[in-house]
């Protein structure tokens, strides 16, 4: 009890109270951060649900985007998952998520959107890691373990195409001397340094060449042709010496095999007598506009078309697929409404579309099998079937189920330039297209006597704009894929575009219409004259200063957040798809702050790069030339700096003598060995070894130690020096333990970071 009597007691209850109250403020105070953030949280859940509600017809739009993430993380898996619990999750989700579709239906809903939609995910990404799966287990492929010959090799031509010197063919069935039959790689491809004698897909050859395993990536994160060779059935490459002998052997009686080569000698048939027909370098182009065989361009051109922003001409794509079989489609609606019986009585549009749809397919089987030809194909063939059906011909479900298609059957497509460049311009352009179709009718409505210049402003405005769409989508998987950037390319394509759809790709519809009479020079002449303009554009634009940007590799983790930001800006309608403008802001931060390896050498230990004097510094200038182009390439550098032989360079980063190289950089010293006698001393000074002659076990100072076995079992290296930290990535290491991987032998854990 307090003392002091009433006014003592009085006093004391009040402060008591007052205590309480502050007491209570300050619980308040402490608890006001985590209140407000949760109900920051809750109104962001509320948020999602409204806006996940309000697009509900826009949800199928995702089932490829969680395909392509599952088949993306199963590829960059390190090692090869088992199939068993894929396919458990897979079908174990699809259940749930059907059962929950079904209690959806009753009177009172068991899952709101958000959760159905979670299910459905991930269902889908391990569906697309499952279709991924078996599309590996279905490869029944050998590939050569090490490198053979001269050797004389038997086989049936697969496929015969034409380079700018010489030819190349692909070889099936054959038989390798040293080789058993089931270590016998599925096909293997050769170049020929001659074009005589005259070769057909089906014939049986022997010749004597060397063979390899299909390259390894030049570095951690380039491309990776051995995945490429897996998935085509490639196992081995190589260059002949001396012509192909024909020779008698096996007639296949499998239809399919037969129907195959049959096409493939078509479409080499077609791309000669194109060539020919329009002559010069002129030739080549025009055959691929026609056909899509780019490999007998000469390297100058197919520079010239790149640096320009043209390259995409000559892929056979969208643009080609949507001129030959409209203009099949106009041409034989209009011949059908010349005829009243037939056009009053008839639904002339109908048989139009069918004879559109036969002439697409027709062009599809002449122009090969690659991913832009067959997301192409498939949407003009839903569009086709959208007119006879009388649906909305162009959306982006269209697309959407294209992409399912190609992904389901082929998910390795994921991983290539075709399908990324692809679908991201369509993506973008249909969501261009659907934000702005009211405005567009608008522009194209009927105009006012006298107003007959808007046509062609509509015409000329929609280039325009369809080139910055399809050059700003795909601008992000340019860099990633080749480094470089087409500055001009929307002043190269307002001229080239019209070029190609008025003159060139009309002309092209006539010499097939006349090839089978031989009458196709009549059709190919003309068209060689724009093919001339076309190749003149592509060359003056990629000769102005600055035509081209070249920039640094990018990381795939930067490219997959420019990817994920993307679409949500293009696949939603609603306000709320702009919160993927600032996801793709931490895109570009993120790939402008990577930063490249300060040293890089190969697996054959036979090129070395080191970043000094502000640019790359190759210690060769003709050994291993495809790595250090790609090297140069990934580093955005056209032209390698000066590799000190004797001396240091410029910046004194780098010093070399006669048995190797001193680098120094960031508080690290890293030695660059080439001979045995520099081996005591750098390994009792340097952090880092990386010997390009066995290093032995007596090398134990430094942190890190790269020696000739290392490169030889895990492929090339790439460096990073750090204060106080040396991060090395291998390719092999990169790749993982892969069915399209050679590893040379059972390797042991590593841990590829050293302090």
């Amino acid at each position: 009890m307090p003392a002091g009597g009433p006014r003592g007691r009085a006093i004391y209850h009040t402060a008591k109270a007052a205590g309480k109250e502050i007491a209570a403020v300050t619980a308040l105070s402490a608890e006001a951060p985590v209140a407000a953030s949760g109900r920051a949280l809750s109104r962001l859940l509320a948020v999602l649900r409204r806006e996940l509600e309000a697009e509900r017809d826009r949800w199928p739009l995702f089932v490829p985007v969680f395909l392509g993430i599952g088949i993306a993380f199963y590829f960059a898996l390190p090692a090869e998952p088992p199939l068993w619990p894929l396919l458990a999750i897979t079908v174990g989700g699809a259940v749930l998520v059907a059962w929950g579709l079904l209690k959806n239906r009753s009177a009172s809903p068991q899952f709101g959107p958000a959760l159905l939609l979670a299910g459905l995910a991930i269902t889908l990404v391990f569906g697309g890691m499952l279709a991924a799966k078996l599309r590996t287990l279905s490869i029944q492929t050998a590939v050569l373990e090490r490198k053979i010959g001269p050797v004389l090799v038997t086989g049936r031509i697969d496929s015969v195409e034409d380079l700018p010197e010489g030819r190349r063919i692909v070889l099936e069935q054959e038989a390798i001397p040293g080789i058993p039959a089931e270590r016998t790689p599925r096909t293997i491809r050769i170049n020929l340094r001659s074009d005589e004698p005259p070769l057909f897909a089906g014939q049986w050859v022997q010749l004597r060449a060397v063979l390899s395993p299909p390259p390894a990536p030049a570095a951690p994160g380039a491309y990776d042709f051995q995945r490429e060779a897996f998935f085509s059935g490639l196992g081995g490459v190589g260059f002949s010496f001396g012509r192909p002998n024909p020779i008698d052997g096996p007639v296949s009686g499998n239809f399919l095999t037969a129907a195959e080569q049959w096409l493939a000698q078509l479409r080499y048939n077609v791309t000669a007598r194109v060539s020919s027909g329009v002559g010069g370098e002129e030739g080549p182009v025009a055959a691929a506009l026609m056909t899509g065989e780019q490999a007998a361009i000469s390297n100058s051109v197919m520079t010239a078309m790149r640096n320009s922003g043209l390259a995409h001409l000559l892929a056979v794509s969208g643009f080609n697929f949507v001129l030959i079989a409209g203009m099949l489609f106009f041409l034989v609606r209009a011949a059908l409404a010349l005829i009243p019986p037939i056009a009053l009585r008839f639904p002339i549009k109908k048989w139009a579309a069918v004879v559109a749809l036969i002439g697409a397919a027709a062009y599809f089987a002449i122009t090969g099998d690659s991913i832009a030809t067959e997301r192409a194909f498939i949407m003009v063939s839903i569009v086709f079937l959208a007119v006879l059906t009388d649906r909305t011909a162009i959306s982006m479900r269209t697309l959407a189920w294209a992409a399912i298609l190609v992904l389901l059957f082929q998910p390795e497509s994921l991983l290539g330039a075709s399908f990324q460049l692809s679908f991201a311009a369509v993506v973008a352009l249909i969501a261009v297209y659907e934000g702005g179709k009211n405005a567009a009718f608008e522009l194209v409505a009927k105009p006012d006597k006298g107003q007959w210049w808007r046509y062609p402003l509509v015409y000329l405005t929609g280039i325009v704009l369809t080139t910055l769409v399809a050059s700003t989508a795909t601008a992000a998987l340019l860099v990633y894929h080749f480094n470089r950037f087409a500055t001009y390319g929307v002043i190269a394509n307002l001229v080239a575009v019209p070029l190609a759809a008025i003159w060139i790709m009309p002309w092209s519809l006539l010499a097939f219409i006349l090839m089978p009479f031989g009458w196709e020079k009549i059709a190919l002449v003309p068209m060689g004259w724009g093919v001339t303009a076309l190749d003149w554009i592509a060359a003056t634009t990629s000769s102005w200063p600055g035509a081209v940007v070249t920039l640094p590799a990018m990381p795939i983790g930067a490219l997959c957040i420019l990817v994920l930001g993307g679409l949500w800006l293009c696949l939603w309608q609603r306000r709320w798809r702009f919160w993927g403008v600032p996801v793709i802001a931490v895109g570009i931060v993120v790939a402008a702050f990577a930063r490249p390896p300060d040293i890089l050498i190969d697996e054959d230990a036979k090129l070395m790069a080191a970043r000094a004097d502000g640019t790359l510094l190759l210690s060769s200038s003709r050994a291993a030339r495809l790595h250090a182009d790609s090297w140069l390439r990934r580093e955005g550098y056209s032209e390698p700096g000066d590799w000190p032989s004797r001396g240091s360079s410029a910046d004194g980063t780098l010093s070399c003598d006669s048995l190797g190289c001193i680098y120094r950089a960031r508080g690290q010293v890293a030695a660059l060995v080439q001979s045995q006698g520099a081996l005591e001393d750098d390994c009792a000074t340097a952090a880092i070894v990386i010997a390009a002659v066995p290093a032995g076990k007596s090398c134990i100072g430094p942190a890190v130690v790269i020696d000739r076995f290392d490169l030889w079992r895990r492929g090339s290296h790439a460096i990073w020096l750090d204060p106080g930290h040396i991060d090395v990535k291998s390719v092999r290491r990169w790749q993982g333990k892969r069915p399209w991987v050679l590893w040379r032998e059972p390797e042991e854990d590593e841990d590829d970071e050293a302090d």
